[in-house]
């Protein structure tokens, strides 16, 4: 495809424009509103940079090719136009109906508010320390970083084109961008490192501008590369079914990533981002073909209506679903719950799309509303002044909301205050200072008198538990519940962590007899972690492993290899905390994570019921002593 049709371009078209933006907006929204169905989706934001890239890219190529020069004024001043009225709107509508909820949907609303609205959203998370990466809190405008990497771009950009353009060699003018671009996705590639053990680079690594600009200097480069605006690409040798099967096995190709990525995957961060921007820029060579029938495809009604309303789709989308989320915390967001969830949150935020173009973006966008303002399309004066006095208390009651956004928003997420009373019990209580390993024993004055067909429970001094911050917010019960517990437990902590800390034990001869081990929440986990843990503990100690409950996409998976490794060991229980949590999600943080006093005594339940499997076990078998009994396989 050596040739690009750029015509459509003159008219801030593409041919196939929409068709790109709907598929983009498409993905985005599988992504965050059905989990699951496109663990990849996130790529549709990749679509997006390269499209905007090579758009704004062309437009200011044939600006200065029609005019000998680049008004940077008027295209600030469009893009503008284009972002910033239905932005407005949706923060400051969002915010007031975020300050009716109150609690941990206004955490850090404050820094939020002023990333968006001064397009530096991703620089303001990456210096707050937020993570992309982890969904169980996410801010309500977590999703304005792209549209900050896109401003920042066209802040920078036109004035880089300019000096581009005075370059005599096209290989010249199409090789700085590309040059960057590669730049960029190597940078993203040695930042990132692995997500699984270290997610915090990633998350930068995904919001810089330097290292998520690929995809908007890839756009830039193709543009660059074109053939000059105006003239129709009627010259190039590639047949047209050639071309439309070139879009159709990229469409395939962006869908195949969207199914297969995943955002906490090192190959997301070595390949997989710069895989969608490649397929982007070979979909729009295609669809530039001037013969093709796919632009055509591309641009039909229903592609058409989404991607003229992709920017209001992708604005409304994440808020509602956080509010819905926020306002309703008893609903589970992992399963068929969540589902349920994103579509309300599609019901509500389609027709808030519709309408936010029709009645807001394509007014000011063509300045009709401008026009309208100015007495200029013959309205009456009643008329008239309702629009003024109507926007004016609009724009008023837009930032009012804000303002009591700001006001009402907590110190800290719910979460966090539990984890600090988790802390707070642990500190009190010493939990540093571990005591030598004990003989197992039972004392009877444990829990009274036990049932006749029951085996009374293990004391505290005999159980270690070692765990995540959830561990860490039930403290409190677990100290209450087994008095001499020692409790190892700290934030973001992984099973892969886990065998070292059990071998540190083990060599200050701080093992106990019954381990507890709370870990999975983080991320995923592999079966050889587990044997290996089992292997150090020794088959005279006793081992619980807790369930993970969270919202995220690898529990199902974390959870399936628990309960595999407990099969293959008459000594390994499951604390089955995340079906004991399950139909209570309420008394959850509303991270749908971290337990509450009530939540903690039921996270103590969990682990009492499988302690008292293990201590009901029947002795071994001796089959050395016993030949006359069959080892069983």
């Amino acid at each position: 495809m050596s040739a690009i049709s750029t015509s459509s371009i003159a008219r801030d078209r593409l041919p196939g424009l929409d068709g790109l933006r709907a598929l983009a907006i498409v993905l985005v929204l599988a992504y965050h509103l059905f989990p699951g169905l496109a663990p990849g989706g996130f790529i549709g934001v990749d679509v997006f940079l390269v499209v905007s890239g090579y758009l704004i890219t062309a437009l200011l190529v044939a600006e200065h090719r029609a005019h000998g020069r680049i008004a940077l004024g008027r295209f600030w001043g469009r893009r503008a136009r284009r972002l910033l009225p239905a932005l407005v709107v949706v923060v400051g509508a969002t915010s007031a109906v975020a300050a009716m909820i109150g609690g941990d949907v206004l955490v850090g609303i404050g820094w939020q508010l002023a990333g968006v609205l001064t397009f530096s959203s991703n620089w303001w998370s990456i210096a707050q320390g937020s993570s992309y990466l982890d969904q169980t809190s996410p801010e309500l405008f977590r999703h304005a970083w792209s549209l900050a990497v896109e401003e920042q771009f066209y802040l920078v950009w036109p004035l880089l084109v300019i000096v581009l353009l005075l370059l005599p060699l096209r290989m010249l003018r199409v090789g700085l961008p590309i040059a960057l671009a590669l730049a960029s996705a190597a940078a993203m590639a040695v930042l990132a490192g692995d997500p699984a053990i270290d997610p915090a680079p990633a998350s930068i690594a995904y919001l810089s501008t330097l290292t998520h600009g690929f995809g908007l200097l890839l756009g830039a480069g193709l543009a660059l590369a074109a053939e000059p605006l105006g003239a129709r690409a009627s010259t190039t040798r590639t047949p047209a079914w050639a071309a439309d099967l070139g879009a159709l096995l990229a469409v395939a190709g962006l869908v195949s990533l969207a199914s297969v990525l995943s955002i906490d995957a090192a190959a997301t961060y070595r390949g997989g981002l710069v895989g969608a921007t490649l397929l982007t820029a070979v979909l729009i060579a295609c669809l530039a073909h001037p013969a093709g029938r796919a632009a055509r495809i591309a641009d039909a009604p229903l592609p058409g209506w989404l991607g003229e309303r992709s920017y209001g789709l992708y604005l409304w989308h994440w808020p509602v679903l956080i509010l819905l989320g926020a306002a309703l915390p008893s609903v589970d967001r992992v399963g068929e719950q969540s589902w349920m969830l994103g579509l309300a949150a599609l019901g509500i935020t389609v027709p808030l799309a519709a309408a936010s173009y029709r009645y807001l973006e394509q007014p000011v966008r063509t300045r009709r509303m401008d026009a309208a303002l100015r007495g200029k399309l013959g309205w009456a004066l009643p008329r008239r002044i309702a629009l003024i006095v109507g926007t004016g208390l609009a724009l008023l009651g837009l930032i009012a909301g804000a303002a009591v956004a700001v006001v009402r928003a907590p110190a800290e997420s719910q979460a966090e205050a539990f984890i600090a009373a988790g802390q707070a019990a642990l500190d009190a209580a010493g939990a540093d200072e571990l005591s030598p390993a004990v003989p197992l024993r039972v004392p009877m004055t444990e829990r009274g008198p036990a049932p006749p067909d029951q085996a009374p429970l293990p004391g505290g001094d005999q159980i270690i538990a070692i765990g995540d911050s959830v561990m860490l917010a039930a403290a409190p019960q677990l100290q209450a519940r087994f008095p001499g517990i020692a409790i190892d437990a700290a934030v973001s902590r992984q099973m892969r962590q886990a065998p070292e800390i059990l071998r540190a034990l083990a060599r200050k001869g701080q093992l106990r007899p019954i381990m507890i081990i709370g870990l999975g929440t983080n991320g995923s986990i592999d079966a050889a972690t587990l044997h290996e843990m089992r292997a150090i503990l020794g088959p005279d100690r006793l081992l619980v492993l807790v369930s993970a409950q969270a919202p995220r996409g690898w529990i199902p998976g974390v959870n399936a290899s628990l309960v595999a490794f407990a099969d293959d060991y008459r000594d390994v229980v499951i604390a089955d905390w995340r079906g004991a949590i399950a139909p209570r999600l309420e008394l959850l943080a509303r991270d749908q994570v971290h337990p509450g006093s009530a939540g903690g005594r039921i996270y103590t339940g969990a682990i009492e019921v499988a302690l008292q499997q293990l201590v009901d076990l029947p002795a071994p078998v001796d089959y050395d002593a016993n030949p006359e009994l069959q080892r069983p396989r």
